[in-house]
């Protein structure tokens, strides 16, 4: 059963699990002869896995943050890595002037800072099919009525093997209220609901991460192809009631 935190960690305490999830990692690389020569760093930040460096191969990829990933108190891995060579391409969507990382590409409906390409996000994306490794939704999905046509765009832009972050208020905090601009309310077993209960021959969503601190919900979901194997009951019990 997946408990929920109705009470916000405090700051003193995420700074003190973090360098927890510091300790921890270091142990479980010192013990896995398969983590210690990749080229990966790991930071860790309010829960917040940082995935950073290069690696040959997608396989390395997939390893590092499947590991990271099973360390309790991580709420979300999110990864700009190099692989074999390639500077992963990088969308922030809904940025304004503040970007998750300083060389993504920043797309919002008004112009900013921060904004590459003025686009409405309720419609369909500037972007080509599978031509995106990673995409942040941080902040965005409560702003809209309804979020699923911008998932399917998603979905459609990103590459085999990439990753939506998203990360939105919990429906139980102020925040997700306190705002007049959110319209929507968002909980853990809404994202199982994006994976699981969509209507057949819709884009299939697999959930690599999901959970909540007690105010933001996260997400880290790579899309599934129309021959792909679906999630496991086993798996989905990792993070959803």
């Amino acid at each position: 059963m997946v408990a929920l935190t109705h009470t916000p960690p405090s700051a003193e305490r995420l700074r003190a699990v973090d360098g927890f999830l510091a300790e921890a990692w270091a142990d479980q690389v010192r013990h896995d002869e398969r983590l210690r020569p990749l080229g990966i760093e790991v930071r860790f930040d309010r829960g917040v896995a940082h995935l950073t460096g290069e690696v040959d191969e997608p396989a390395q990829l997939r390893l590092v943050r499947e590991r990271v990933g099973r360390l309790a108190g991580v709420f979300g891995v999110w990864c700009r890595v190099r692989v074999d060579g390639r500077n992963p391409v990088v969308v922030d969507l809904g940025c304004g002037a503040t970007k998750q990382w300083p060389g993504n590409l920043g797309l919002d409906i008004f112009p900013a800072p921060g904004v590459d390409a003025v686009a409405d996000l309720s419609g369909s994306l500037p972007l080509a099919d599978d031509s995106v490794d990673v995409l942040f939704a941080v902040h965005i999905l409560e702003h809209l009525i309804d979020f699923l046509p911008l998932l399917d765009e998603c979905h459609r832009v990103l590459r085999p093997g990439g990753v939506l972050h998203v990360m939105s208020p919990w429906w139980g905090h102020v925040n997700a209220v306190a705002d007049p601009t959110h319209v929507r309310l968002l909980d853990v077993q809404t994202i199982k609901g994006v994976c699981v209960m969509r209507p057949p021959g819709t884009p299939r969503w697999y959930p690599l991460h999901a959970g909540t601190d007690g105010a933001s919900v996260f997400a880290d979901l790579t899309p599934l192809g129309p021959d792909d194997d679906g999630i496991t009951a086993a798996h989905l019990a990792r993070f959803f009631d």
